[in-house]
């Protein structure tokens, strides 16, 4: 039976999800971590951002997470993202992020969304270097958000838009997999069988 493979990487905070240093700013790329020239990502993720990231050197893989077939486009396509913003949500501000957001770019799809307090994160979280700036004056509070699509900064705009900015974003999951307790700055190789492949639409 044949196999693939893909990597999960904790990406750290400051980290570009490229290999290639073609920008003037202090961020470090994926050469820093990783010598096989033949990975790529699948599922970009902001250099400000943190959390799962998805590497594989197969293309029909990268193209069924990226871009998942239709029959496929269901929840196990979703990204999960853990959202620390500014202030204390209020059950009017979750609904709307629920039901869809119009930002410049279009209306938002509906969103998976729930408020979770620090013991209720799904790992015990690794501290941000550099911090968040953080208003001591205004509590902050943790979203575990689940969209189901891929616009430009999606997630942060979405939370501004209902006025709750966003002060870290970590990615939790991607297409059914999970960031678990993942070390930051660390990754593991995972194989797929054929079920699996199947599973996020890759024929053999």
């Amino acid at each position: 039976m044949s196999t693939t493979s893909l990597v999960l990487f904790n990406k750290p905070y400051g980290v570009q999800s490229q290999f290639r240093d073609d920008s003037n700013n202090d961020h470090t790329t994926l050469s820093e971590y990783f010598t096989d020239k033949s990975l790529r990502v699948a599922g970009r993720l902001d250099a400000t951002s943190e959390g799962l990231l998805i590497l594989t050197n197969d293309g029909r893989v990268n193209k069924a997470i990226t871009h998942p077939p239709k029959a496929n486009a269901g929840r196990k396509q979703g990204k999960t993202y853990l959202v620390q913003v500014e202030g204390m949500p209020t059950a009017e501000q979750l609904d709307k992020l629920r039901q869809g957001v119009i930002l410049k770019d279009g209306k938002t799809l509906p969103a998976d969304i729930k408020q979770l307090s620090e013991e209720d994160l799904p790992m015990p979280l690794w501290q941000r270097e550099p911090p968040i700036r953080e208003r001591k004056s205004i509590p902050t509070s943790w979203l575990m958000l689940t969209i189901y699509e891929g616009k430009n900064r999606q997630v942060r705009r979405m939370t501004a838009h209902v006025g709750l900015p966003c002060l870290r974003l970590i990615r939790w999951s991607v297409a059914g997999f999970e960031l678990e307790e993942l070390a930051v700055g660390e990754f593991v190789r995972i194989h797929l069988d054929s079920t699996k492949l199947r599973e996020l639409g890759v024929s053999n």
